[in-house]
């Protein structure tokens, strides 16, 4: 077991890390023999499951040929993986950014909407607007563009002043209450805030598709992402659409955006099922209009990172996305995503859970409440989702906690469930079981 006291720093000080050796398909083996079902594959990232060997091959292959070059060299892995990544994406997003991880693809994301706007004859563009409740990431730029009110507190006096509008929630839009249908205002509201802020000083728009950890599994009605498309476009606005937890077949399409037939987003900011957790590595894709207004004038774009475009990552994730093709995994992922959500829906007679989201690919979740005829949530000190977590650890499965304050930025309880493609019925059986076991273990705690 690794300690508070050796030299790493870490996230959480506690005395009971347990110290994984190695993994397979859809488990963590601990140094003591223990094993843990990944049941959200590590933290929405592990697709195609640990241990493949045709992966560690191709890792081998291009570690024999090189392992890393910059800027002013092309690789046949970063051609070919940007070639395949294309060939995925919808429409007409058909140049690639390589990066390190999600929150770099956000950030580049919103460098390269201002740069388009800079060179396209609109220098005062360079707000986004975002959404309450959202995530993209935790560099400072990625982090302004996020909704999730806990994460930013400490960082505020660095934070870019962005709007945010209303999370698309249905069971706590303030818009939609005691309405019979969603009436689409929380889309409505972003023309608002367009015309308070003046759009002559609006760059882009950012969302996800569907919700990741702060709200795991919320999918929009189906005119809500046609509706902003058109808002953005009536007032020449960007819109990003960050895929890191939803793209390369999350949601049982290749991309989550995807579900909204014909909205094709500006850039798109993708991470996580990219490389599998395989390597480090993401990617900021951009319509050839975008790419084209940016080097009307000149032939430079001042952005970059070091291990963009790596070619041994670029070969790693390629033969991870090859791996998922040849072996069905999307068709896979939407088939026992089914599955997941059907073994979960019993839970929505408990007098705690208050919602089970689901039914799009294995991206799953289930929120808790203290009165779901009203939909009141616990008191943020009772640690209830927490308390969750650790009962489900502790009997061998891994979820993820989602974000405090899923509904206003303090209150609301929720996990995610979101394993790799790889998953079996049996294994899928076990973790709704174990899922359905401990919400029966927390109603008697909780006194009901």
């Amino acid at each position: 077991m690794t300690t508070a006291t050796d030299s790493i720093f870490h996230r959480v000080i506690t005395n009971n890390w347990p110290q994984i050796s190695h993994g397979k398909d859809c488990y963590l083996y601990a140094e003591d023999g223990r094993a843990y079902l990944d049941a959200c594959a590590g933290v929405h990232v592990v697709s195609i499951g640990h241990g493949v060997p045709e992966i560690s091959a191709a890792m081998q292959t291009q570690a024999d040929k090189v392992c890393f070059t910059y800027a002013r060299f092309l690789t046949q892995p970063q051609i070919d993986l940007a070639d395949k990544l294309t060939a995925m994406a919808p429409g007409d997003l058909n140049r690639v950014f390589f990066v390190s991880g999600g929150s770099e693809a956000t950030e580049a994301g919103l460098k390269i909407a201002r740069k388009y706007h800079l060179e396209t004859g609109n220098p005062k563009k360079y707000k986004v607007i975002t959404r309450w409740q959202s995530w993209h990431g935790n560099t400072l730029g990625a982090l302004s563009m996020s909704g999730r009110s806990t994460w930013r507190e400490d960082y505020m006096p660095y934070l870019l002043d962005f709007p945010h509008i209303t999370f698309p929630n249905p069971s706590h839009c303030p818009y939609c209450k005691g309405q019979p249908a969603c009436t689409l205002s929380c889309a409505e509201e972003l023309e608002r805030v367009i015309k308070q802020e003046g759009a002559d000083y609006i760059a882009a728009f950012i969302a996800e598709p569907i919700s990741g950890t702060s709200c795991c599994g919320l999918k929009p009605p189906p005119d809500y992402f046609p509706t902003l498309r058109e808002i953005c476009d009536r007032h020449n606005i960007l819109m990003i659409i960050d895929e890191v937890v939803t793209g390369f077949g999350r949601t049982g399409k290749n991309f989550g955006i995807e579900h909204w037939q014909g909205v094709v987003p500006d850039i798109m900011a993708t991470g996580k099922g990219l490389s599998s957790g395989y390597t480090p590595i993401a990617a900021t894709l951009v319509r050839d209009e975008i790419y084209d207004g940016i080097y009307k004038k000149q032939n430079h774009y001042v952005h970059g990172h070091t291990y963009g475009g790596n070619p041994l990552s670029c070969a790693i994730a390629l033969a991870v996305q090859n791996y998922i093709a040849d072996n069905d995994l999307v068709a896979r992922c939407a088939k026992m995503g089914d599955l997941l959500h059907e073994k979960l829906l019993p839970l929505e007679a408990s007098p705690i859970v208050s919602a089970v989201r689901g039914g799009h690919g294995l991206l799953n979740g289930v929120e808790f409440s203290k009165d779901k005829s009203t939909g009141e949530p616990f008191d943020p000190q009772q640690g209830v989702t927490s308390a969750f977590v650790n009962r489900v650890f502790d009997k061998g499965v891994l979820i993820m906690p989602g974000s405090a304050g899923m509904i206003d930025g303090v209150n609301g309880d929720h996990i995610a469930i979101s394993p790799p493609f790889t998953i079996n019925e049996e294994q899928i059986e076990q973790v709704a079981q174990v899922i359905v076991d401990v919400v029966g273990e927390m109603e008697q705690e909780l006194g009901y």
